[in-house]
């Protein structure tokens, strides 16, 4: 165990520890990741897709320090449910990028291409709320090892935000930079071809070891 939040080491211990846990879990391709770094990509609402994903992570995270990962683990059915839904939606969602790989039309980055701004955030919140990675990852996983840093866990789930803030912000605000490149509709092709095929992978994993 950690030593109490009143002493300076343990403090700066327990927020390095959260802030290399969620790293270590946040940094992979994965459905929410592909979502924001289009965005970014597009010049599209990258500020409020960072904070949407910002923010549920850190409910999410708040959730687990508190001990409510022991809770849903007495109920698998509910995360079978967010599992056989979400499973739906990343196959939807890979569909639909799968069209935009097949349709050079639709790869240039114009005001008219964007997507209304309800719809972008109903797709990130969808996108984050219905994976139970998520869940398992922010609840189950963090909220277990944040239980090990007794009085400090709090410290530890506040690295853990931390962790999620620099890293969506990183993505999504760091995607400008290869403007240059996405101007190329070819670069647009493989972009979404890549996500279609993530999202689709992640959809049917889901479906069949949950479903």
């Amino acid at each position: 165990m950690l030593a109490s939040p009143s002493n300076v080491g343990g403090v700066i211990a327990a927020l390095s520890a959260g802030f290399g846990t969620g790293m270590s879990l946040i940094v992979a391709i994965g459905a929410q990741n592909t979502f924001v770094l289009r965005q970014g990509l597009r010049g599209g609402l990258v500020v409020p897709v960072i904070l949407v994903c910002t923010l549920s992570d850190a409910i999410l995270i708040a959730a687990g320090v508190s001990g409510i990962g022991a809770v849903l683990q007495r109920w698998p059915s509910a995360i079978k449910a967010i599992a056989i839904v979400g499973g739906l939606f990343l196959v939807g969602y890979a569909i639909l990028a799968a069209r935009r790989a097949f349709r050079p039309g639709t790869l240039t980055v114009s005001p008219a291409d964007l997507t209304s701004p309800k719809r972008t955030l109903l797709t990130c919140l969808a996108l984050t709320w219905l994976n139970p990675h998520v869940y398992l990852d922010t609840v189950l996983l963090v909220g277990s090892v944040a239980a090990g840093h007794g009085d400090s866990r709090w410290l530890f789930g506040i690295g853990a935000v931390a962790a999620s803030a620099v890293w969506f912000s990183a993505l999504g605000l760091g995607a400008r930079r290869l403007s240059d490149v996405f101007a190329r509709p070819a670069a647009w092709r493989i972009l979404d071809g890549v996500i279609a095929a993530t999202m689709f992978a992640l959809g049917i994993t889901l479906l069949v070891q949950r479903g």
